[in-house]
């Protein structure tokens, strides 16, 4: 796979870890989900931090829980260390549609950085 900065990549040539924790996420499997994350992993959403187990969990199961909405994966690019995979969210969330890039830093085959924010 052509790993240079800005290269497309399609979903199925992303790593395994993310594939599954993006999985884990849609399906709210905190459990599957946790698996995946390094001890001392950070996920940011929109600037909202969440560090040990039980806010990794509780974000898990229960961040955009209360919205109905879908999610597309639209682009999956390689930026240096950090992979960097885009979703377009439409549904009845405030302003109703969203782009959104997740930023995994990978520690080894685990997360060890999540940052969501606006694309």
């Amino acid at each position: 796979m052509d790993t240079n900065p800005n290269t497309d990549i399609h979903t199925e040539q992303l790593p395994a870890t993310i594939r599954a924790f993006i999985e884990a996420h849609e399906a709210r499997d905190a459990d599957a989900a946790l698996a995946l994350l390094t001890p001392g992993a950070v996920i940011s959403d929109v600037g909202e931090s969440f560090t040990g187990e039980d806010s990794l969990r509780r974000f898990v199961s229960e961040a955009g829980a209360e919205f109905t909405y879908t999610d597309e994966i639209t682009t999956g690019t390689l930026e240096g260390e950090i992979w960097v995979v885009g979703h377009h969210l439409e549904g009845d969330f405030p302003g109703g549609v969203v782009d959104l890039d997740y930023r995994f830093a990978l520690e080894g085959e685990q997360i060890a950085r999540l940052d969501i924010v606006v694309g």
